[in-house]
């Protein structure tokens, strides 16, 4: 008889394997029973413990416990599970032979095993106990057929409440409840989840891969990740169906899959077999998860922990649980006591016993070992043998886990929480000891009060005291020396002795210290503090700033650098990673190739450098320096890593014990480096045993470790950390101290190194080749940033403040970051551009005025203002006004933070562009040397030069750095400034620019006071600028001093570490122009100094390389005489012992001062020589000074013949003393870079330099602020006097030009078509509401391969022409420009996809309701068609419909009002009116239509009244004779504001807002405006008419604009026009449901109208792109550049001898182009080419129709062989279609019932035929209406080009590209003159001469209405527009000119009201021209 008593069949599932048991595990069992606690268990014979452990069991007192007994039957149960599971060692001797004794026993044992069984049954009970189970059911509904018979799952109600399953009860005879929560319900109906559950995730047959992975998805993120280790994944199918093993392998592919969690099963689930086996797998899931994370008590995210993180021999947490809670036995009952703290203590029995059999017993191994690790160095008495630390670490922190969750309400489960754990108050007292000596170590340095009021960067930015002699340094001192000392690159700052402060002694005191004791007078001495606590104490007590300075400095003295630092307060560990972010390393690789060596150059900013790193830990005490070791492996010159040999070393050291620091080696790429690329050093500064978490992060990031050990034996405490490295895979190396053996390779990439008497060049050599050998395979990378990923480790830039900086900088780098850096500065900062160059020049220019003055002095002043509304337009660019809101915004700190991680940021940016560039222009410049040597004058010498400069070129567009935005914000200020009248357009606050800038002057940041690129001051900015600092400061005064070098000859670095400023140094980043900083003197400091400040001016180098050619000297000469006479006192830097190469400066500079007497300067100068190798260099130089002060004499008295001035030395010009006013200084590197430290000799020479400064300035009042800005001001305006001149470019190559024009054209070519293919993809998803946000990104990624090819072919051109000598000068030129091309269509695409995005986000409204009224309409035609089912009638079918249409739209609409159509004519007229126009005034103009053409009237003197002062009283009079250059004006003057107007009335919402007339009134307040501000700058006035004409003008042109734009907010918002729409398509609906067809009928006819509009937008859009490809192909007016274009155009013009159309083409000639276009396309297209574009619309007719088959096919076939529904079958037909064709959405809600897919496809199949026919009719008319019109595409692609026109005869410029700088403006076909109406002033004679005449004249010209000539030879000489165009002389008089003046003579006497007579009488000859040989000439021409 089988019984059903759980306690029996528990017991005998516990004998049974109690059978499978060793020796050891019965011991370990019943050690831990209340029976076996008090036994010595380890005397006893295995039968024995069986017999105890089994009496335990069956004893009657645990019965009587009842359910408290049988909890501890269980835990006994699962103990012995796991003892077995984790039993993975081979048996010993002992445990495999067994006495006789113990044999009969066993066969005893055996006897017994089998009475019970035959008591119980043969097997175990299906009711075996086992723990209540609940299944939550998740996954897709459609997995599972729900009914009756189903085991899992009887009923369909989706209640998800846990429901007990009596079907698996009496299955299974379990307690099991089931939660049904299939279908992904909303997390609020999900009811509470009990932790006894499993989830099954039901995934249907041919979805495995789909359904699995959103199922764990939903999973984890609606219950969270640590649930999905209790997820069985069980495939149904239906019961023919077999595994789809394709989605089975995907399945398997993913990594969060497992096969034992796998089932599989029939939907039905019915059959119970496979229930079973699904529950069996289920009980092993839970069982494998129970054991690997401790049981129901584990932590729910130790669940998560799979086997293999479970360490060998490492017991189950839940079998540690079980050694907790059952220790002891007590009379009277079996409880079970947990005794934690005694497994925690060393006190523990088994410990002192010293068993040996199978160590950790455990109870040990989990419970007592991780603290008995920590503790081992500190106790040294354990014996047993220590394992993994991180096993020990997870071993505690699973413990702790454990006995916080264990319950407490039973006898059983008691957890004494009162023992106290020995270890932890030695920590505590540990902990309080080092907290006293690091309060006592601040004390000592008078740091207390610094750790909460940090030290600042600022404290140390100021002219402080002089370091105090070394004597004379207290403790006190200590801090400031440092700081100071490290300021000026002295890398003795590190130990800076000090004196003992001086006591009072006594007499008693000395006869103390005599009978004292050596130790009791070392205890009361105290040492002086290590060196390393004075560096980490001021780390630790500094701000972010100065900690960044700090490390900065550091780095450039060569020393190591903190990487990880204990935190003083807490226990966290912090990476200063902030502090690298300014550090650059630069460092040169050499490799050999081909018996070449190779030497490439890296510089980049360390934090983002990818280096091997490698880790010197030390395990243990050691007599032998680790850092002393690694210093060898690193400079063995220099102490890199502080060591216990190093000068001013104590024992005592407080803040260092825990610090890892970190070095790099740099190679400078020669033979003698000690490696060939950068690497980084890491030392682990302590004990790594007692700093285990340093340890362990360390050991991950590095690529080699290095471990020193004082020996290398088992059992000691190192034992379990090196096995850990040496089995983990990264490279190691041990060094011994105990062992003398030399390298040895213990397995591959493991190595051992004895140290014993053994030198350290030895050992260091050894290690050098080891660590070389290492890296030269595979190995990881360490870099800086990834610090901040690091677990367990707080990184200071995570700071709120740092955090909020670097936010608002990456919204600026994210703007530039994807762009190439040579162009950042030409879209985002484009006032500082060629506007700012030319504004420059054309200043200038305006000092050197000839001829007429006054005149020519207003043009450029207007020149100038122009050029100021040029910037003011482009000034309102994204990056200004993020970066000038940050300033305005952001708190001083996050100012701060922000301006340095926005230069950081752009520095990461250009840092490979600048290296390389650097790189490629240090080789030219070698090659340039060479060839000079030689004297070699060949053509390689010039072509070598021209790289150079283009070097030179590139090199300054890609420099760019805050210096550039600031100047930036000065041009923006300065053009704004500058205008008399502000924009009404602005929209940023540039007033506040100055105060912004001021506020970081003060701050100490540097400001540029010349612009180097533009070699120009900003006067307006800097006064202003200044000014601001006044009103902060008061108007201090200041001492200026400035400086002055030829190029790198260190004077930045020499004024920031003289002052601690932040000049830039770094390679790439050398000064351009002059900059000013301001730096305070200190408080201590104040009362010796008659000023405030000293204003450093530090300069561009003279002689730079980038300023080659002719404007080099000049340059140099301006420069230094701005500089030497704006300086108090000028450092004149020279590098080496030679003045030579600076003599000619010098002589300028006299020169200059002499003439600027004015001025009044008389600054001092002193001579700086860096760089001087010999130390008696001073002695040496006696006579070199004496014969320069014998030549500076000579200089001066030359200077002054020449000026007149009467001085007889050089200390007559500047004040100079040759004896004191000449230094010598030490070379700046003690050794060859990179890794040499600055020469401490160089630091005293900066301080005695600084001395000198102070002591000459102490004699000085300085002068005060706004002295210095006049001063300014007074210099540069003297330096006005010179001019830069300019040079004219050779037309020889005109021809080749024109070819590569042609060529570019085809190029941009085929990148439009192609953006506008990607157009055709994406504006109809997007307008159907299927995309709704197209990134930049994704465009320039769908166009990369065009444009690879683009590029790929204009490369073949530039190399492969005949013609590519003349190619190259142009070949960088067009390959900017295609880029640039690029980016304009894409960003233009970019902009329309937008607005239809926006268009659709603004009817949201309406698409709402959109698929509500869809689901009404069909619902109301399905049933109102079944009402009428009888009546055949169309005619009656219509007439009912419409009535209950009306019906139906009324109720759908009842709350909408609809949208009105707008009457503009009415509005303009109201608006008008309000502005006081009398409405006749109106109706005249709109009745005459005079408005019309407005800007092409030639006559306006019925507008305007002239100003006439009579007696003193201005009146108007009428102005009966209009100059043609006033008429010029006015018609510039209407074209400009109607661009204004129409710009803002485009910018208004209408297309998502609707119209509103305010938008009109808002147009003529411009208006009004605009005639306001031109009327106060002429003589005259405009009438009334002009203001009524001009405003219907701006209406006419806005009105086609302005009513498309409503049309769309109308038809995307009305929701009646809407309906209206769709009236047509709902009654073929109704109809086909009155016809009887079926769903999947109806269903195919819609579908077949979506694919009828869809499809013929499709064919309209491609056909419109094909007609436009097949055109510049092949027609001959599109085919060719430029040039070619426009002779069509003028062909045209003939062939109609339309005058008006002349006109138009004069005044505005891309108009009439434009309207050529347009007549072309129309002609083209329905006439001469009409069979040609229909094949084309045949062809793409054909082309959607087979897609649209193709896509029926493959829908339709998928779903034959898996379910699905409608919505299902369309998403995949849909899917199809794209990216030819995109479908508008369809509602399937009332088509559910459609399943014959095959059917369906058919219906849509026929209807494909009538839509093909269809289509096949369509229109060319449609196709020129589409949205890609034909005629706008080709406008787009041939009107982007040069658009400028002959200043004599309005002929237009025919070069291709829109900007072709520097290439002059050139057309062959000009014109006469009078052409454009000129006229010989004061008559009314039109001039009839070509300028291609006039320019080989002796003729003069007035140019731009001057009143001075110009020789029309030097035409260019006239200034702008005139010096812009190339105007070749020819003689060949062209004809078609001659012949439309005879032609149109009258008409153009009339347009103009001037005569042909007099000078400009026609000839007769031109009379003979016909039209033909007009035409005829065109084509001379153009093939020239």
């Amino acid at each position: 008889m089988a019984t059903n008593n759980p306690r029996k069949a528990l017991i005998f599932k516990i004998q049974k394997k109690l059978c499978t048991l060793t020796t050891e595990q019965l011991q370990t069992v019943l050690s831990l029973t209340d029976d076996g606690s008090a036994i010595h268990v380890y005397d006893l014979s295995e039968p024995e413990l069986y017999d105890l452990i089994v009496d335990f069991v069956k004893s009657e007192k645990l019965r009587e416990l009842e359910d408290e007994g049988m909890s501890q039957l269980l835990l006994l149960d699962e103990l012995i599970s796991n003892l077995l599971a984790t039993d993975n060692q081979p048996p010993t001797a002992s445990e495999t032979v067994m006495n006789d004794c113990d044999t009969q026993h066993a066969e005893r044992r055996d006897k017994n095993v089998q009475e019970e069984t035959e008591n119980i049954s043969g097997s175990p009970p299906r009711n075996e106990v086992t723990p209540q189970l609940t299944l939550v059911l998740i996954g897709n509904k459609n997995s599972i057929e729900i009914g009756s018979k189903n085991i899992l799952l009887d009923h369909d109600q989706e209640i998800h409440e846990k429901e007990f399953s009596s079907r698996l009860y009496d299955l299974l005879g379990r307690q099991i409840f089931v939660i049904n929560m299939l279908g992904f319900p909303n997390i609020d109906t999900i009811p509470e989840i009990p932790e006894d559950c499993v989830f099954i995730l039901l995934v249907s047959n041919d979805q495995h891969e789909n359904q699995y992975t959103s199922g764990m998805q939903w999973l984890e993120k609606t219950l969270g990740k640590e649930l999905s280790s209790y997820v069985m994944t069980v495939v149904t199918h239906d019961d023919s169906e077999e595994i789809c093993e394709n989605e089975l392998q995907k399945l398997k592919a993913k990594s969060s899959f497992s096969e034992k969690r796998y089932h599989t099963c029939a939907r039905s689930m019915m059959d119970e077999n496979e229930i079973v086996a699904l529950l069996e797998k289920i009980n092993d899931m839970v069982s494998e998860n129970r054991r690997m994370s401790g049981g129901n008590q584990a932590n729910p995210d130790e669940r998560l922990k799979t086997v293999t993180d479970l360490p060998e021999e490492r017991p189950s947490p839940q079998q540690s649980i079980i050694t907790a809670v059952t220790k002891q036995r007590k009379d009277g009952g079996h409880d079970l006591k947990a005794t934690f703290s005694e497994e925690n203590s060393e006190t523990n029995e088994g410990n002192k016993k010293g068993q040996k059999k199978r160590k950790t017993e455990i109870r040990e191994n989990v419970g007592g070992k991780g603290q008995e690790i920590c503790e081992k160095k500190g106790a040294g008495k354990s014996e047993i043998n220590v394992v993994s630390c991180e096993l020990c670490q997870e071993s505690n922190l699973l413990r702790q886990q454990q006995s916080t969750q264990l319950p407490t309400n039973t006898g059983a489960f008691n957890v004494d929480a009162r023992t106290e754990k020995p270890t932890s108050k030695t920590f505590e007292e540990s902990q309080k000891k080092h907290q006293k000596e690091t309060e006592k170590l601040l004390r000592r340095l008078h740091l207390q009060d610094q750790h909460q009021h940090m030290l600042s960067s600022e404290d140390f930015v100021q002219i402080r005291p002089p370091i105090k002699k070394t004597n004379e340094i207290f403790e006190r001192d200590l801090v400031s020396a440092f700081l100071q000392t490290l300021m000026m690159l002295d890398y003795r700052a590190r130990y800076i002795p000090v004196q003992q402060e001086s006591s009072d002694v006594t007499d008693d005191d000395d006869l103390d210290a005599l009978f004292a004791t050596n130790v009791e007078i070392d205890q009361s001495k105290e040492n002086h503090v290590h060196p390393m606590d004075v560096q980490m104490a001021v780390f630790h007590c500094s701000d972010s700033f100065l900690k960044q300075k700090m490390i900065t400095k550091l780095s450039q003295c060569q020393y190591a650098l903190p990487l990880l630092v204990p935190d003083l307060l807490s226990t966290n560990i912090e990476c200063p990673l902030w502090t690298f972010r300014q550090i650059t390393k630069t460092w040169k690789i050499s490799t050999n190739k081909e018996n070449a060596t190779t030497v490439t150059m890296k510089s980049m900013p360390i934090y983002k450098a990818d280096t091997p790193m490698v880790s010197f830990f030390r395990l243990g005490s050691m007599s032998l320096s680790k850092s002393q070791l690694m210093n060898a492996l690193i400079n063995d010159r220099h102490n890199t890593f502080f060591h216990r040999n190093c000068k001013g070393s104590t024992k005592s050291r407080y803040l260092m014990d825990g610090v890892a620091e970190i070095a790099w080696y740099c190679p400078a790429g020669k033979d003698n480096d000690f490696f060939t690329d950068c690497i980084a050093f890491c030392n682990l500064h302590g004990d790594s045993l007692a700093i285990g978490k340093q340890r362990e992060i360390l050991t991950e990031m590095s690529s080699v470790i290095v471990v020193l050990v004082p020996t290398l034996e088992k059992c000691q405490e190192s034992t379990a950390v090196i096995s850990m490295l040496y089995k983990s895979s990264k490279p190691l190396i041990i060094l011994n101290a105990d062992n003398d053996s030399s390298a040895v390779r213990v397995k591959p990439q493991k190595y051992k190194l004895g140290l014993k008497e053994r030198s350290q060049s030895d050992v260091s050599e050894e290690l050098k080749k080891i660590i070389k050998s290492l890296l030269s395979g595979p190995h990881t990378s360490f870099r800086l940033e990834t610090m901040a990923k690091v677990s367990g480790v707080k990184v200071d830039e995570d700071q709120k403040v740092c955090q909020n900086g670097k936010s608002a900088a990456m919204e600026i780098i994210e703007l530039i970051e994807r762009m190439d850096v040579s162009k950042i500065k030409a879209k985002f900062l484009p006032c500082q551009g060629q506007l700012w160059s030319n504004w420059c020049k054309i200043n200038k220019e305006l000092h050197h005025l000839k001829g007429d003055m006054e005149k020519e002095k207003g043009q450029k002043s207007h020149q100038l203002m122009k050029l100021r509304e040029k910037q003011c337009d482009v000034s309102n660019s994204k990056l200004m006004r993020l970066f000038t809101q940050s300033l305005q915004s952001l708190p001083p700190k996050e100012r701060e933070y922000f301006l340095t991680w926005t230069q950081i940021l752009i520095d990461a940016l250009s840092t490979d562009d600048l290296s390389s560039i650097l790189q490629n222009y240090d080789e030219t410049w070698s090659e340039v040397l060479v060839l000079k040597n030689k004297h070699d004058k060949s053509a390689q010498l010039k072509h070598k030069q021209t790289e150079l400069e283009l070097l030179s070129q590139k090199l300054q567009s890609a420099t760019f750095g805050l210096e550039h935005i600031f100047r930036e914000m000065g041009q923006i200020y300065e053009a704004h400034k500058s205008l008399k009248k502000p924009l009404l357009y602005q929209q940023h606050d540039w007033t506040k620019y100055p105060e912004l800038a001021a506020d970081l002057m003060i701050s100490g940041h540097p400001m540029e006071l010349m612009d180097g690129d533009a070699g120009h001051v900003p006067l307006i900015w800097i006064s202003n600028l200044l000014q601001e600092v006044i009103k902060k400061l008061g108007d201090p005064r200041v001492f200026v001093l400035s400086v002055l070098g030829v190029q790198s000859s260190g004077k930045s670095t020499m004024l920031n570490a003289m002052f601690g400023l932040q000049f830039a140094v770094s390679a790439g980043r050398c000064t351009k122009g002059a900059y000013m900083q301001l730096v305070k003197l200190s408080q201590e400091n104040k009362d010796k100094y008659q000023f405030d400040y000293i204003l450093v001016v530090d300069t561009e180098g003279l002689r730079a390389l980038e300023l080659a050619g002719n404007a080099t000297l000049h340059h140099d000469n301006e420069l230094a005489t701005f500089v030497v006479g704006l300086g108090n006192m000028t450092l004149i830097n020279i590098f080496g012992e030679n003045l030579a190469d600076m003599q000619d400066v010098l002589q300028n500079v006299v020169q200059a001062l002499m003439r600027m007497k004015k001025v009044k300067l008389s600054p001092s100068c002193v001579f700086v020589h860096q760089n001087v190798t010999d130390i008696t260099a001073a002695e040496k130089n006696m006579d070199g000074k004496r014969r320069l002060q014998e030549k500076l004499d000579k200089m001066a008295q030359l200077a002054a013949k020449e000026e007149g001035c009467d001085v007889a030395c050089f200390s007559d010009v500047i004040a100079f003393d040759v004896q004191k006013d000449v230094k010598y200084f030490a070379q700046l590197w003690e050794g060859s870079p990179p890794m040499a430290p600055p020469n401490p000799g160089y630091s005293e020479s900066i301080q005695e330099l600084k001395s000198i400064i102070l002591s000459k300035a102490k004699q000085s009042t300085g002068i005060t602020l706004s002295h210095f800005s006049t001063k300014i001001q007074d210099l540069w305006n003297a330096l006005m006097n010179e001019h830069f001149v300019f040079s004219f470019k050779n037309t020889q190559e005109i021809a080749v030009y024109r070819k590569l024009e042609v060529q570019y054209g085809n190029w941009t070519w085929a990148l439009r078509s192609e953006m506008l293919n990607i157009e055709n993809q994406l504006y109809p998803r997007i307008e159907k509401g299927q995309l709704d946000k197209v990134e930049l990104s994704y465009l320039n990624t769908e166009m990369a391969k065009t444009y690879e090819e683009g590029t790929k072919n204009m490369t073949t051109h530039f190399e492969d022409d005949k013609d590519k000598e003349m190619l190259v000068q142009w070949r960088g030129r067009f390959e900017n420009k295609i880029k640039e091309f690029l980016e304009e269509p894409i960003t233009s695409l970019k902009v329309k996809l937008d607005e239809v995005i926006q268009q659709n986000n603004a009817r949201k409204n309406l698409d709402h309701k959109k698929t509500e009224f869809e689901n009404n309409l069909l619902q109301k035609s399905k049933e109102f068609a079944h009402q009428l089912k009888c009546v055949d009638d169309e005619e009656e079918l219509k007439a009912q419909f419409s009535d209950v249409w009306s019906h139906w739209v009324k109720e759908l609409t009842s709350d909408t009002k609809p949208i009105k159509n707008i009457n503009l004519e009415e509005d303009q007229i109201a608006v008008l009116q309000e502005l006081g126009v009398e409405r006749g005034l109106i109706d005249e103009s709109k009745r005459s239509k005079r408005y019309k053409n407005l800007s092409e009237r030639g006559d306006y003197s019925d507008y305007i009244r002239m100003k006439k002062s009579i007696g003193g009283v201005c009146k108007l009079v009428k102005m009966t004779f209009v100059p043609h250059e006033e008429q010029k004006l006015i018609r510039s003057f209407i074209n400009e504001v109607e661009q204004k107007c129409l710009t803002a009335i485009k910018r208004k919402p209408v297309a998502t807002r609707g119209f509103t007339s305010t938008y009109l009134k808002e147009v003529v307040q411009i208006i009004k405006s605009e005639i306001e501000a031109m009327e106060s700058q002429r003589n005259y006035v405009f009438k009334k008419e002009f203001t009524v004409d001009l405003s219907l003008y701006v209406f006419d042109r806005a009105e086609g604009w302005l009513l498309n734009a409503h049309k769309i907010y109308r038809d995307n918002n009305d929701a009646l026009t809407y309906l209206d729409n769709k009236k047509n398509e709902y009654y073929n609906i109704f109809r086909s449901f009155c016809k009887g067809s079926s769903s999947t009928v109806v269903f195919g006819e819609i579908m077949c109208e979506k694919l009828k509009v869809s499809a013929a937008e499709a064919v309209c859009n491609k056909t419109g792109v094909d007609i436009v490809g097949e055109m510049m192909c092949s027609f001959p007016a599109f085919n060719g550049n430029r040039l070619n274009l426009e002779k069509h155009v003028l062909a045209s013009l003939a062939e109609k001898e339309d005058f008006s159309r002349f006109t138009t083409y004069i005044r505005n000639p891309r108009a009439q182009v434009e309207a050529f276009i347009k007549e072309e396309v129309k002609e083209y297209m329905f006439t001469t080419q009409k069979v040609k574009a229909q094949t084309i619309l045949k062809k793409n007719v054909e082309d959607i129709t087979r897609v649209i088959s193709q896509a029926l096919f493959e829908a339709t076939e998928k779903f034959k062989h898996k379910k699905g529904n409608i919505e299902m079958w369309v998403e995949e037909f849909s899917s199809k279609l794209k990216p030819k064709l995109t479908l508008d959405t369809i509602s399937c809600q009332n088509f559910s019932d459609i399943n014959n897919f095959e059917f369906l496809k058919e219906e849509i199949e026929k209807g494909l035929k009538s839509i093909t026919t269809e289509m096949s009719k369509l229109s060319l008319e449609k196709v020129n209406d589409c949205r890609q019109k034909p005629d706008q595409i080709l406008i787009d692609q041939l009107c982007n080009c040069c658009w400028e026109r002959c200043p004599f005869c309005a002929a237009v410029c025919t070069n291709t590209l829109k900007d072709h700088s520097p290439e002059k403006h050139s057309v062959p076909f000009h014109r006469p003159s009078g052409v454009k109406g000129w006229h010989v002033r004061g008559t009314v004679e039109l001039v009839i001469d070509f300028c291609t005449t006039l320019v080989a004249s002796d003729k003069s010209f007035y140019p731009n209405s001057s009143d001075w000539t110009v020789p029309y030879k030097q035409y260019p000489t006239a200034g702008e527009p005139f010096a812009s165009w190339s105007i070749t002389a020819d003689a060949s008089m062209l004809p078609f000119w001659k012949w439309f003046i005879c032609h149109f003579q009258n008409e153009l006497e009339d347009y103009y009201g001037l005569k042909f007579q007099g000078q400009g009488k026609i000839p007769q000859q031109w009379k003979n021209f016909s039209k033909e040989d007009a035409i005829e000439s065109l084509n001379e021409m153009s093939s020239l």
